[in-house]
């Protein structure tokens, strides 16, 4: 039995509170990849009836949290490889775009705004709270990509981060990577403070890079370990 409770919100439907509850859980690790989502289990764990859990079941699958296997129902989704690079493909690019602009429009308030931004996110690497890491961590970004001005590919961004989450948490979760972090985003700070294009998205590429080598280890780490019944 897992620890994850179901948080009630009386503005949202039953089914979506029990949709975002196990989205949280998988997007956390507190169900945990290649385990078995079993309806009866977690309906009697979330206080609900089986239909909201079905539903749940059916638009994470859709979000490619979950995989339903013949015989075996629903399980949760592993990481993988190809996953990992396609979105972080997609991402570097973006940031590449997004830091280049804001060398360009950022303006001295927003410089600030970003600073203040990492000192919150530092303060939250000192916690335990992961979950508050990865929105700090966010928040950071957004100022960046509020700076270029440019809505189109703020939406974009925005619709990336969803599946980019899950990455996210990974890589907060390996605490060597915390000081890692807080030098790239200084050095981040420092280059588009300055207005150097060159050297603001060389960090920033490399940035993402090192989150990408580093869920690569975990990946392969996990991949000969024994999905869980």
């Amino acid at each position: 039995m897992h620890n994850f409770k179901m948080n009630i919100n009386e503005y949202l439907p039953l089914r979506d509170v029990v949709f975002y509850t196990l989205r949280q859980a998988i997007l956390k690790g507190e169900l945990e990849p290649g385990e078995r989502l079993m309806e009866m289990q977690l309906a009697e764990q979330l206080g609900v009836s089986r239909t909201p859990i079905r539903e749940a079941i059916r638009k994470l699958e859709l979000e490619g949290l979950v995989l339903m296997i013949p015989r075996r129902g629903a399980i949760v989704a592993k990481i993988t490889e190809k996953d990992l690079r396609d979105v972080l493909e997609v991402r570097s690019s973006l940031e590449r775009l997004s830091t280049e602009l804001a060398c360009d429009r950022i303006k001295d308030e927003t410089i600030q705004e970003l600073r203040q931004a990492q000192e919150a996110f530092k303060e939250a690497l000192d916690g335990e709270d992961i979950t508050l890491q990865a929105q700090r961590d966010v928040e950071f970004h957004d100022v960046i990509y509020k700076a270029t001005g440019n809505l189109r590919l703020i939406q974009m961004l925005n619709n990336l981060r969803e599946q980019m989450y899950r990455y996210r948490l990974e890589y907060l979760k390996y605490d060597l990577a915390h000081q890692t972090l807080i030098e790239e985003h200084e050095a981040i700070i420092e280059s588009i403070s300055k207005r150097d294009k060159e050297k603001a998205t060389h960090i920033i590429v490399r940035h993402i890079y090192n989150q990408e080598l580093t869920v690569l280890k975990k990946i392969q780490t996990d991949e000969e370990a024994p999905e869980k019944n």
